[in-house]
């Protein structure tokens, strides 16, 4: 069977987990496929480094404004503006077998391409759909288009495959493809972590670090309060504010740091285009997020550099890690319980040692670049048109 060609479309150009996991996508089908962002950023950047055709087609604010908390109301007003933009992308369209949507936003106006371009559509949702991240008139809108519009729902765990059930969506559309990551990226020169540890002016002391964009949700608050008390214990905070609303909390983290006396072995890192020496610089990889996850990048990302995990027992999470078996899960928010875990590694250096090992093994085999790739693949075939002959 010939292959379709396909156009990416994401509605973001920063850099964040649903931007990099598009980026190793598109890598894998680059000679007959394109991205199309709503806007210009680094991952424009990143996809034409990578020799990866791209477009940006601006949209006008009225859609990049929309938030996940955006009231029922508001979204009915963006759906004018959806419809114009969407009619921009659709002479793009016509030139491919199949629209794949990477966001709930570009999935809205894609949508809309796809019934006007009649080509098939595929969303890749990378979120869960509910209460703690969305609106219920969002969540219900994005449910009944897919219902109507996609042919297929891409869906990055069970758990993200029961919201988008539970918010309307007919399970029947989904298909789970778990994310993959390259091994690879993670095997790194000690030259290279002595470097991260050099600039921090780390010695023999335990690092915990933390790797993720800076939000409130996403707990790195809460791994603060389980290291107040453990004095010799430093924290490695990888990851910046990649949206407005972010910026006041990564202040407030640098002042409770400061205000606890803790400003001297609390390191902020910032942004990093390649986490792995950072990962390696650390005895422990905490997963903190107070809302479920959909799937949980970092924590895969934690176990293929061979450091013991520990992550919040919710969402995709708990598929990734079987606690005391190749990491360790603790209820969201609960800083005592978080505590009490990074003590226990730490005091048990051979029970962290197995589990490092066993979460890197299965880390490899069950979310590999090339399981991802042929999960994906078998979708596109799944509903690519036939093909005709004369």
């Amino acid at each position: 069977m010939p292959s379709p060609s396909i156009l990416f479309v994401d509605h973001s150009a920063a850099l964040g987990g649903a931007e990099l996991y598009l980026l190793d996508v598109a890598k894998h089908f680059r000679d007959r496929a394109a991205v199309v962002t709503f806007e210009n950023g680094p991952f424009v950047d990143r996809l034409q480094a990578a020799c990866i055709k791209s477009q940006v087609i601006a949209a006008p604010a009225s859609i990049l404004e929309v938030r996940r908390d955006s009231s029922f109301l508001r979204l009915v007003a963006a759906v004018p503006a959806l419809c114009r933009f969407a009619f921009q992308l659709v002479s793009t369209a016509r030139d491919y077998d199949i629209l794949f949507a990477n966001s709930q936003k570009s999935f809205l106006v894609t949508a809309i391409a796809g019934v006007l371009s009649r080509r098939p559509v595929i969303w890749n949702l990378h979120d869960l759909l509910t209460d703690d991240h969305f609106s219920a008139g969002k969540r219900h809108l994005v449910a009944r288009v897919a219902n109507a519009c996609a042919s297929r729902v891409i869906v990055n765990s069970e758990a993200t495959r029961k919201a988008f059930a539970s918010s309307g969506g007919r399970r029947s559309l989904t298909r789970i493809v778990y994310n993959g990551i390259d091994a690879a990226d993670f095997d790194v020169s000690p030259h290279d972590v002595q470097t991260v540890r050099n600039n921090f002016q780390l010695q023999s002391e335990p690092v915990v670090g933390v790797f993720s964009r800076l939000a409130s949700w996403k707990g790195q608050h809460v791994l603060l309060d389980a290291v107040a008390a453990l004095p010799e214990i430093h924290v490695l905070i990888v990851g910046d504010a990649l949206f407005g609303g972010d910026v006041k909390y990564a202040r407030t983290l640098r002042q409770t740091a400061e205000k606890r006396g803790m400003a001297h072995r609390v390191h902020f890192a910032g942004f990093q285009q390649n986490i792995a020496p950072y990962l390696h610089a650390c005895d422990i990889v905490i997963h903190t997020s107070t809302a479920p996850e959909p799937f949980g990048r970092v924590i895969v990302e934690g176990m293929l550099a061979g450091k013991p995990v520990i992550a919040t027992k919710a969402g995709g999470a708990r598929e990734i890690i079987t606690s005391e078996q190749n990491g360790l899960l603790v209820a969201p928010g609960d800083s005592a319980a978080l505590r009490q875990a990074i003590v226990s590694l730490l005091s048990k250096p051979d029970m962290a040692r197995a589990l490092a090992q066993r979460g890197r093994q299965e880390a490899a085999s069950r979310y590999s670049l090339e399981k991802m790739v042929e999960g994906i693949n078998h979708v596109f075939q799944s509903v690519a048109p036939p093909v005709t002959t004369a």
